[in-house]
């Protein structure tokens, strides 16, 4: 007898349920210097926050967050600077250890 089995797409938001996880995720993502890599991953930080208080928050809409926060968003700097923003959390210069 066959087991009927689905799958579903994994949701990075749902495994974030600590500042240090979110914290951890988000330098994880930076370290790649990928924008949309960056930007996927505060998407998933503010769903698991809750979309629509971040919405509320920056003063933009959601839908319009879930676009721009998504990999294939390109947020304005603006827009991830509220979202940062809205999520209690600034970025840090730090002199890379890299020798390009």
């Amino acid at each position: 007898m066959k087991k009927n089995s689905s799958t579903r797409l994994w949701d990075a938001s749902e495994y974030l349920q600590s500042e240090e996880d979110i914290v951890v995720y988000l330098s994880a993502a930076l370290e790649e210097n990928d924008p949309a890599l960056i930007a996927a991953a505060l998407g998933d930080i503010a769903k698991a926050k809750g979309m629509t208080q971040i919405a509320n928050q920056t003063g933009l809409g959601r839908e319009s967050l879930y676009k721009a926060l998504s990999s294939e968003g390109n947020p304005e700097f603006s827009t991830v600077l509220k979202v940062m923003n809205a999520l209690g959390m600034h970025f840090h210069a730090s002199l890379s250890h890299d020798t390009h």
